[in-house]
């Protein structure tokens, strides 16, 4: 049986009807593998297919957590699910697989989640669009011509499909926040720390793990079940002040907001984008806050260059663990060129470099928090365009620098936010002539996630995109 509603409701929805027993987990369950079997031959967002153990754990009983039911993807890249294969999108990695769940995943069943399946990733994450040679590209729904992002893509691709109403994400340099934007999605890139990362604590603070959704209260929800400290954790995020699905509902007040469309090089951004946000400023003027025109005033390219080093050689260190556990170096048709080129250069840097590139981004990172010492958020386009055509950023045919420089051209803005580590959130407030979304980019203080869950709940009613279906749907 399939219930043929089902993409009409948000995580939140289903649980809600499974818990006044309209629906089952079952017929939840089999209405997501379903809408996988009927779009995944277009989209290519589900990589591993967990059907069987899905069923199983229906019928085995749920956790009565608030997402009781609700089917769920997770990202094949850096999370562990115990028995399932983790390739990372690489053929070096390919044969990896997990013998127990990662501790976020142990939370995510805890919420009653039911996990169907993994989603497709660009080659460890590196690239803002996911194609890989490994898994081949995941496509747009709104125009399967046009990149997903990355590295989330097949989970923002699934999600904006309608297969499931929420999927794991994780966001390094944007990789929550970019696939979002290209999907018309809800990405919210939380607190350094926010949620638990062992045991891959891999990029030093500088990667986080959460969600991507089609409402705002289904990333306020499920942050409320994953986002508080490990017993271990020596850098927990300050905690919160109560839940975060009642900030949604929650007047944000009068914030002082500031937005620029600045970019590293200087270089304009396409004129669409640049319409977009600044309408979106106007109408945030329009609902009573206090809005300037101001960028932030960092010298990004100099930040770049500080936090290279410090990136290069922890992508080094990452490959060294897995090369011990695969047993053997990659061959030369294992690895991208992108990853190649990475791999060298980040084995060159010496422990004076790596060291004095940590220090440089942690002087960097208090810079740009300085800033929100007067402002309560700082809004952005997430990209310098509309989604491009898939094959324009090509980790596996261009040469590397072109594809650093094709990624520099349309992804200028989120990552100075995980060098911060501050809570960062794409919203779907615009569309292209051409009819592809174009997310906007709110920044809070550090750990303040409440103020951008009050301000997205205000957005999502002044401007709503719940009605807006891509053509791949349901």
């Amino acid at each position: 049986m399939s219930f043929v509603e089902y993409a009409q409701y948000d995580g939140v929805g289903l649980a809600a009807l499974v818990e006044r027993g309209e629906v089952s987990p079952a017929e939840l369950l089999e209405a997501a593998i379903e809408r996988i079997e009927r779009h995944n031959g277009i989209l290519n967002a589900v990589v591993y297919k967990g059907y069987d153990d899905a069923r199983r754990s229906v019928n085995s009983g749920l956790p009565a957590g608030p997402f009781r039911g609700v089917p769920f993807l997770i990202k094949d890249l850096g999370m562990a699910v115990a028995g399932w294969p983790r390739s990372c999108g690489s053929r070096f990695a390919h044969a990896l697989v997990d013998d127990a769940d990662g501790s976020l995943v142990a939370r995510y069943r805890a919420s009653g989640a039911v996990f169907v399946g993994k989603t497709n990733t660009p080659e460890f994450g590196i690239t803002g669009t996911t194609e890989s040679a490994h898994l081949g590209p995941c496509r747009n729904p709104w125009n399967p011509d046009h990149i997903a992002g990355g590295s989330s893509g097949g989970s923002a691709s699934a999600v904006a499909a309608g297969i499931v109403p929420l999927a794991h994400a994780s966001d390094g340099l944007g990789s929550i926040r970019i696939p979002a934007a290209c999907c018309g999605l809800v990405g919210l890139k939380v607190t350094r720390d926010r949620n638990p990362v062992l045991p891959d604590d891999n990029a030093y603070g500088n990667s986080v793990e959460h969600v991507v959704s089609r409402t705002v209260r289904d990333s306020a929800a499920m942050l409320d079940v994953t986002g508080h400290p490990e017993p271990a954790s020596p850098y927990p995020a300050p905690p919160k002040s109560g839940s975060y699905l009642d900030e949604v509902s929650r007047s944000p007040g009068r914030l002082k907001i500031a937005w620029s469309a600045e970019t590293p090089s200087g270089r304009a951004i396409d004129p669409e984008v640049e319409a977009a946000v600044a309408a979106t400023a106007e109408m945030l003027a329009g609902l009573g806050h206090e809005v300037v025109h101001k960028g932030m005033g960092i010298d990004y390219r100099a930040m770049y260059r500080a936090s290279g080093p410090a990136g290069g050689a922890n992508f080094a260190a990452e490959m060294t663990r897995l090369i011990e556990t695969i047993g053997h170096e990659p061959g030369a048709d294992e690895l991208e060129p992108l990853t190649w080129a990475s791999l060298k250069v980040g084995r060159r840097v010496t422990g004076e470099e790596a060291m004095a590139s940590m220090r440089a981004r942690r002087v960097f990172g208090r810079r740009i928090l300085e800033f929100f010492e007067i402002w309560d958020v700082y809004l952005t386009p997430v990209m310098g365009a509309p989604p491009p055509r898939i094959g324009f950023i090509d980790p596996v045919g261009l040469e590397p620098r072109e594809v650093s420089r094709r990624q520099g051209q349309v992804f200028p803005f989120t990552p100075p936010f995980n060098v911060s580590g501050q809570p960062s959130m794409s919203l779907p407030l615009a569309w292209s002539a051409s009819g592809l979304p174009i997310g906007m980019m709110f920044t809070g203080r550090y750990a303040d996630e409440a103020t951008l869950f009050r301000l997205a709940g205000q957005l999502e009613q002044a401007a709503p995109w719940k009605h807006r279906r891509p053509p791949i749907w349901n």
